[in-house]
């Protein structure tokens, strides 16, 4: 699997080519990369950014009317602990 910040940077390239306008903020524990999805984004593009957001840890819409439609995506930053977490298992000594 690629590295967190591998992975997103490819979403925020990805939606780059798809016509948005991503913008990044960088937290502690993850990344996250914010979008307004323009009206005349076409059928093949939304399609696309959909498919996109679900190679993200986690991700979703926000539509409002003072702003319109937004898809977010956020990537952990250290999955390797998360998995074990998953799995039952702790990683602290």
């Amino acid at each position: 699997m690629p590295s967190p910040e591998v992975r997103a940077d490819t979403i925020f390239e990805r939606l780059a080519a798809a016509g948005l306008i991503p913008q990044v903020t960088d937290y502690s524990d993850h990344t996250h990369i914010e979008a307004e999805v323009p009206e005349s984004l076409s059928a093949e593009s939304w399609r696309e950014v959909l498919a996109l957001l679900a190679t993200a840890d986690w991700s979703g819409q926000v539509d409002s009317s003072a702003s319109g439609l937004s898809v977010w995506a956020a990537v952990r930053k250290d999955t390797t602990a998360t998995v074990g977490i998953f799995r039952g298992r702790s990683h602290q000594p």
